[in-house]
């Protein structure tokens, strides 16, 4: 029966891309049934073998041994501010981001990150039937990040057209950066952010390629990428430690607002109505749910959890299924933790089409307008990523 509702939900997936397609003659289908196949094994290598459950471990082992160092440096300078027992989430989820960052730094100065970057890209373009540097822009999206990315392929920004910047876009909404993968490691299960780090990396390319297809001529695919302004060593450290910092200070400002304001909108709603926002925003999304292979006596609870993450962000979803899943079954669980692991929410395209506009005022304005196909395609990618992973579990 699972396997029915995964070609089901497959099927609705590919159908709602290709209602948004722009170009629906120039679709290529042998590298898009190549890539869900890549995306079904992978997930099943990950998942279901020895040697996936080594490599995850050892993946977790760092990012643990990682966040035990990084929790050396907030320990020292925070130390004593949560009582005994508590664990704050601001001290222990987002303030390791500096340290993660500062690693980050330190593999790009010593020019390790930007290789492993154009190798995986180069690799990436020989499945994905598009050009290098759509292929190259999603690895480092989730290298360095959703608004960093743009910066190392700035020279070429200003001369893609609508189509090719629609990509880029994509991957970086679809994908998240590595500074990130630590936190979300605390809120759920490692092998799960694994998977859908993979997967999505994939499932990119799959939906951009119904949603915007196009052919990139040889004479154009090529791939330029900004080099850093030159640095001392300390220079580097201190620009990245800082940048960290921001990162830690802005998601947990959002964190702040958004929490605030889902609270007291599910107030109103349940005064008013006598069931919360949450609780209706789950009904509308049980279908999509169901699709994902959640059994319907989970899909409302499951539907609830997945547009709080679309209409706030993935760190408030998170941490409401941190409080619900043991409501949950083991896959289901496995299913909504895949789906959750991405930028696709409104406030990206904030973030996106901001980070092109500081680089090139006119592209900026591309992006902004064409952001609500941008979410819409990037929310298809985490549900493809479930419904691939519903096959497995």
């Amino acid at each position: 029966m699972k396997y029915i509702i995964a070609i089901i939900g497959l099927l609705v997936v590919f159908g709602l891309a290709f209602v948004a397609s722009n170009n629906r003659r120039n679709i290529k289908i042998k590298p898009i049934i190549l890539m869900v196949i890549i995306q079904v094994v992978l997930a099943s290598l990950l998942l279901n073998t020895k040697f996936g459950l080594v490599l995850i471990k050892g993946f977790a082992d760092v990012f643990s041994k990682i966040l035990e160092y990084a929790g050396s440096g907030v320990s020292f300078v925070f130390g004593g501010i949560a009582n005994k027992g508590e664990m704050p989430f601001f001290l222990n989820v987002l303030l390791p981001i500096v340290f993660i960052s500062v690693l980050i730094g330190i593999f790009q100065y010593l020019k390790i990150l930007p290789l492993i970057m154009k190798a995986i890209g180069l690799l990436l373009s020989k499945v994905n039937g598009m050009g290098k540097l759509e292929s190259y822009n999603a690895v480092a999206s989730a290298m360095v990040g959703q608004s960093e990315v743009f910066i190392t392929v700035k020279k070429q920004l200003g001369k893609l057209p609508a189509n090719r910047l629609y990509t880029l876009c994509a991957s970086a909404m679809s994908t998240v950066s590595m500074s990130i993968v630590g936190a979300y490691m605390t809120m759920i299960e490692p092998k799960y952010v694994v998977t859908a780090l993979v997967i999505n990396l994939f499932g990119g390319f799959i939906i951009s390629s119904i949603i915007n297809p196009y052919t990139v001529d040889a004479s154009e695919d090529l791939l330029i990428i900004q080099e850093e302004e030159k640095q001392s060593f300390f220079e580097m450290l201190g620009e990245y430690i800082i940048d960290g910092f921001k990162v830690a200070i802005i998601v947990g400002a959002m964190l702040i607002g958004f929490v605030a304001l889902m609270a007291a909108i599910n107030n109103i709603f349940d005064l008013i109505f006598g069931i919360s926002f949450q609780e209706i925003l789950g009904y509308i999304f049980a279908p999509v749910a169901f699709i994902m292979g959640i059994p319907f006596s989970e899909a409302v609870q499951a539907g609830g959890i997945m547009a709080t993450k679309l209409v706030t962000n993935e760190f408030v979803a998170m941490m409401d299924l941190t409080k619900i899943q043991a409501h949950f079954s083991t896959r289901t669980l496995g299913i909504i933790s895949v789906f959750l692991v991405s930028f696709a929410n409104f406030s990206s395209i904030g973030i996106i089409s901001g980070a092109v506009k500081g680089l090139n005022e006119k592209q900026g304005n591309t992006v902004a307008r064409f952001g609500l196909k941008l979410l819409y395609g990037a929310t298809l990618v985490s549900v493809l990523t479930a419904v691939i992973v519903s096959i497995v579990l």
